[in-house]
Formats: structure tokens, C-alpha cells, sequence
């Protein structure tokens, strides 16, 4: 087996897990580090096939992760669920949520074509496709749902960035402490965002013209449509600017889907996600600059999350 680098090669329980998880004659033929993950370690795994073609396959691995089991299990569940859908999501192959064969807990799953695009350019394409996959995902009506959506943050735990608009993020804090709205479920992604989301790039003149796959689906809930639309918002709006964030609700709704009627309802999910960015902004900054958005320096994610929270508030006023 050939390694593309030292951070790809598998431990030796999880590649004889994996390795009796393939058809027979098949081998591990080469593996790669994935970028991207920022709970998980991602590989590519190439393997061999008797007729000397290849297939892809993906391990998802959580080392010395709070709660992975529990992710395991959901995502596994997540992607049982959406076989056959039409919503474009790996196909499970095996999952070893306890550890119970493998060094950590992992899942295998199959390899799906295309690459994230996180640059600014051909975000006018992309964005009116980001927003009908996540209509088409809350489309979905399960017959077991999964579990209720939890609030990533409180009131109280919101850190509000050095230099920020004082006045605007004491108000954002005060709508979190109201209770949430009534809202009708939905079947969310609740991590639905740039990153997690593939698209074809070829021919290179396209700019990412086509969706390919939807992949992380560990946070898989049962909540309002406006959380998943307010979370790629924030992620919008910190990757290319706070206009974009505030775009995404109306490209949501113009490819038909419905949000909460009043503004103040909207309002309180797009803040209630805005905030929980405040506490893990170093986090969500990295993986970005390790994709190559360069510029993207805490400092820098900070400024404009302060930016989107005040025009959230302003556009409330």
C-alpha cells in the first residue's frame, strides 16, 4: 500500500476493519488525507478492484472526540435515510460508532466526485444552487425522525468580538434571551454550508455549476428550515462578506422555500446562529485558510461577523 503522506496512512485495526468491509479481491491501494474536517479526520481511500479498476471510498474517523458515538450513529442513520432520495449523499458502507473493531470510532462511505468551492468567484452561480439543494433537503419527509435541534449557544456564552458595535450585539444578545418561536419541523442538515457541499468544477468555465454531493451529516435534527437557511448565512456572510449572508434567506424562498412569516421570528434564528459563531470563530476560520482563503485570519472572520450581526439588527430597525 502506498501512502500519499504520513498523516494519510490508517491504523492497523480501523485497515483490517475497512479491509473486510471491501468486495473479494479488493485492496487499499493508495490513501490521502482529506482537507476540511474540523472534528474529524477525513481519508480517501483508493482500492484496487481484480479487474485492475479502482473505486473511492471515505473514512470518517473521530479521535478523542466528546460524543462520538452518538454523531456516528446519526450520521449513519442520516445516510440509510436519504438513499435513494435524490439528494445527493455518500452511501453508507460500514460504521464502528463505539469502536468496537476499529483504534477510534469511524464510518466508511462511498467516495462522491467534485470538490467544495470556497472562493468568492462564480458565488453568484453558486448560491441559487446551495439554496435549492437545502429546499429539496427539507423536502424530505422521514418516517423516524431524527432528534430535536440543539442551540449551539446562550446568552450568556457569546463572546462578543474586540471592537465590535457594542450597542448592536448587547440587542442581538437580548433576542436569544426570548424564547424560540413556534415553528413546523423540518428535516435539517444543520451544518449545511459552503464546506460541506461539492460541486462539479469542469470544464473550468462552469465555476462550480452543478451540486455533486452533500457530505456531514453527524448533526442530522429535527428543526425549522430558517435554522439550516440562518446557519449557510453566517457562513456566507464570514467567507464573502455580510452581504451574501443576508442574500441567502431570499435565494432560499425564490427557489420555494418558506421561512417563518415574521421578521422578528426570521430574525431570531439568524442572530441565534450569528452569536454562536462568536465562540468558536479560530475554529471555523482555520480550515478555510487551509483551503487557501489565505486572508481569512480570525481577526479578519471576527470583523465580519461583527459586520453581519449589526446589519442584522439594523435591517430589524
Amino acid at each position: 500500500m502506498t501512502n500519499h503522506d504520513e498523516a494519510a496512512a490508517v491504523r492497523p485495526l480501523t485497515l483490517a476493519w475497512v479491509s473486510r468491509h471491501l468486495e473479494v479481491g479488493e485492496r487499499i491501494v493508495r490513501t490521502e488525507a482529506l482537507q476540511g474536517g474540523i472534528t474529524a479526520e477525513m481519508r480517501r481511500l483508493t482500492i484496487g478492484r481484480p479487474d485492475g479498476g479502482t473505486r473511492d471510498l471515505v473514512l470518517r474517523t473521530f479521535v478523542n472526540v466528546e460524543h462520538a458515538e452518538d454523531w456516528l450513529n446519526r450520521e449513519a442513520g442520516a445516510l440509510t435515510l436519504l438513499t435513494g432520495t435524490g439528494v445527493p449523499a455518500p452511501g453508507l458502507v460500514a460504521v464502528d460508532p463505539a469502536a468496537a473493531h476499529c483504534e477510534y470510532p469511524s464510518l466508511l462511505m462511498t467516495h462522491l466526485a467534485g470538490r467544495t468551492v470556497l472562493d468568492d468567484e462564480g458565488l453568484e452561480t453558486r448560491v441559487p444552487l446551495l439554496a435549492r439543494q437545502l429546499v429539496a433537503i427539507h423536502a424530505l419527509r422521514p418516517a423516524e425522525r431524527p432528534r430535536e435541534y440543539v442551540a449551539w449557544t446562550t446568552a450568556d456564552t457569546v463572546v462578543t468580538p474586540k471592537g465590535a458595535d457594542a450597542a448592536a450585539w448587547a440587542a442581538a444578545i437580548d433576542v436569544i434571551r426570548r424564547p424560540a418561536p413556534r415553528y413546523e419541523g423540518r428535516f435539517l442538515h444543520r451544518d449545511f454550508q459552503p464546506g460541506n457541499v461539492l460541486f462539479d468544477v469542469s470544464p473550468p468555465e462552469s465555476a462550480g455549476a452543478r451540486i455533486t454531493g452533500v457530505v456531514d451529516w453527524a448533526a442530522t435534527s429535527w428543526g425549522p428550515a430558517d435554522l439550516d437557511v440562518a446557519h449557510c448565512s453566517t457562513n456566507l456572510a464570514l467567507l464573502h462578506g455580510p452581504a451574501w449572508g443576508l442574500r441567502f434567506a431570499e435565494a432560499y424562498e425564490e427557489a420555494g422555500g418558506v421561512l417563518a412569516a415574521a421578521a422578528s421570528e426570521r430574525l431570531y434564528w439568524q442572530v441565534r446562529d450569528g452569536l454562536a459563531f462568536s465562540e468558536e470563530v479560530q475554529l471555523v476560520a482555520q480550515p478555510w485558510r487551509e483551503a487557501g482563503r489565505a486572508e481569512l485570519t480570525t481577526r479578519a472572520v471576527e470583523e465580519r461577523l461583527d459586520a453581519y450581526v449589526t446589519a442584522l439588527m439594523d435591517a430589524l430597525g
